[in-house]
């Protein structure tokens, strides 16, 4: 999992210009109303073909809604560890840096849900509990794939036993999978939602890896 700063800089900064190019796409290209009451949806053609691919599934939405429980387990997990090490420590300063910019990543995360929340893309194909709620990007995919690899890459960090790495890295991949898949043959998004998902949380992972290889790098030198 060695991987240069530099490298989690560029990727990380372009996967969200990829994210940021993409809104654009779905605000500008083969935007038609044919969403919910007439609500316009853009890239038509393709989430209207995938839509009619998937089909509704109401179950495998019910049931990726309570695992997205899972990563919050995750992110309160790391909140106990952060204010252990504050309780023992009485100060910031004994925190982990990388826990604290973990919190600040998941403060942003959670901002950032709140922020299309607020300005709606696009909505649901299909009501939800007859209310139309905001769909782009889709929340829950950002929330799995933001939170998932943190867990892999912290158990990394700070455990040198190898099967639990092995473990806690095949575990957030296939859970991440399952969500991703989950969510998009549900048909309760489309399937741009996903995609947009993907790009963001992707890019802010590797903003926040970069983060801490950066810290790293300034202690390590700072001790010298």
């Amino acid at each position: 999992m060695k991987v240069k700063p530099k490298t989690c800089l560029l990727t990380g900064s372009g996967l969200l210009l990829s994210f940021a190019l993409w809104t654009i796409l779905i605000l500008r290209v083969d935007v038609r109303p044919l969403g919910q009451n007439g609500t316009d949806i853009g890239l038509a053609a393709l989430n209207l073909w995938f839509h009619r691919l998937t089909g509704v599934h109401m179950t495998v939405y019910t049931l990726t809604d309570w695992l997205g429980l899972v990563p919050i387990l995750i992110c309160l997990c790391f909140g106990g560890l952060g204010t252990a090490q504050l309780i023992k420590g009485k100060s910031l300063r004994r925190v982990d840096p990388d826990i604290i910019l973990l919190g600040i990543y998941y403060v942003l995360v959670i901002l950032l849900y709140l922020l299309f929340e607020t300005i709606p893309i696009n909505y649901r194909p299909v009501p939800i509990n007859g209310m139309m709620e905001a769909s782009y990007p889709s929340s829950t995919v950002l929330l799995v794939l933001s939170v998932m690899p943190t867990l892999s890459f912290q158990v990394w960090r700070r455990s040198e036993n190898v099967k639990l790495r092995k473990a806690a890295a095949a575990f957030a991949a296939a859970f991440s999978v399952f969500m991703v898949a989950g969510r998009a043959v549900a048909g309760v998004h489309w399937l741009s939602d996903i995609v947009g998902s993907l790009l963001l949380s992707a890019g802010l992972f590797m903003l926040y890896r970069y983060a801490v290889l950066a810290t790293d790098r300034r202690v390590s030198k700072e001790r010298r």
